[in-house]
């Protein structure tokens, strides 16, 4: 594993945001949902996520999610994603999101 810098640290946005909507992504490769999220003063954002496994469309509506809001947009088939929602990837590739441990407001900065 290499090192990086607190200046490297600081220039990735990890940010917490509340998902507002939830959407099937039949046109993406591998199953996945088309994700909405609300990042206060930020705005919403989208995304596209490989977590079908583990989380409905339901359990996702309302989760307040940890994501990095600085990468460039990324077109997924017709669907441009803008963010990363984090989480840790298991051996099956089920995925298991990372959330802080109590709301907090939408738009704080991971510190």
């Amino acid at each position: 594993m290499s090192t990086i810098s607190w200046n490297d640290f600081e220039q990735v946005e990890i940010r917490v945001g509340t998902i507002v909507k939830v959407e099937e992504f039949s046109k993406a490769r591998k199953p996945a949902y088309k994700i909405w999220v609300d990042f206060g003063e930020i705005g919403v954002k989208q995304s596209s996520a490989q977590i079908t496994k583990l989380y409905t469309k339901e359990e996702l509506f309302d989760r307040q999610v940890i994501c990095v809001v600085n990468f460039p947009p990324k077109k997924v088939a017709d669907f441009v994603s803008e963010i990363l929602i984090t989480g840790f990837v298991l051996e099956n590739e089920e995925v298991v999101l990372a959330q802080p441990e109590r709301r907090v407001p939408n738009g704080l900065r991971l510190a």
